[in-house]
């Protein structure tokens, strides 16, 4: 699946979907020292704001549900055009009154967003951007999990090991099939040689994705 750049809100696949790949990641990598942990946190996660992503570098993004099925997505990649523009760009013009403004006013006064999209009766929206914008930055930060073959490159990959006696297909269509379970977890580290894994963090994680709010993993 393509995104363009600067994003398009017709770019990103349903919310239960995204937040599907997502929370599967997040929960693979849950750790109980990263939940102890009062520094910054690197990585996937999910806490009482929702999911998270943060490379320590170049991308940071937060995905919420909010009630009645809405969601918003929002963060920054150093590839955006947005914040840094001018005449400066109103990344609220247009938002509904449900977001987390308080949040975002925060991270807008430092400087610490790139793009807003929210979701709500079936579609995605953002604010509108001025003609000639290069990127806001939603293809680089959201790329891994918009495009499913990138998703399967994640849990193939290195960092994240989710093959692990397990094919990534499998571990991919459970979550997006709302059929992630504790067994399957406790599967996947049984039949793994790699003492990274943390299943009583990882059950506390996938307790965190679900369920609630309409189409969310279990």
């Amino acid at each position: 699946m393509t995104i363009h750049r600067p994003g398009l809100p017709g770019d990103l696949p349903r919310p239960e979907v995204l937040w599907a790949r997502w929370a599967l990641v997040a929960v693979l990598q849950a750790t109980t020292a990263a939940e102890r942990s009062r520094g910054s946190r690197t990585g996937c996660w999910i806490d009482d704001e929702g999911l998270h992503l943060d490379d320590c570098g170049c991308t940071r993004w937060t995905l919420a549900r909010m009630d009645g099925g809405r969601f918003v997505l929002y963060g920054e990649d150093e590839s955006s055009d947005v914040k840094w523009h001018q005449p400066p760009i109103d990344m609220l013009a247009g938002a509904p009154d449900w977001l987390p403004y308080e949040t975002l006013h925060d991270l807008l006064e430092g400087y610490e967003l790139g793009c807003i999209y929210w979701y709500e009766n079936g579609s995605w929206a953002r604010a509108p951007y001025p003609d000639g914008l290069d990127d806001d930055g939603l293809d680089c930060g959201m790329s891994r999990f918009v495009d499913k073959g990138e998703a399967l490159g994640l849990l193939d990959g290195n960092d994240y090991g989710a093959a692990a006696g397990h094919s990534a297909e499998i571990l991919l269509d459970a979550a997006e099939r709302y059929r992630l379970t504790p067994e399957l977890l406790a599967s996947v580290v049984t039949n793994s040689r790699d003492e990274h894994w943390d299943l009583p963090a990882m059950t506390r994680a996938l307790r965190g994705v679900g369920p609630a709010g309409g189409g969310v993993p279990v």
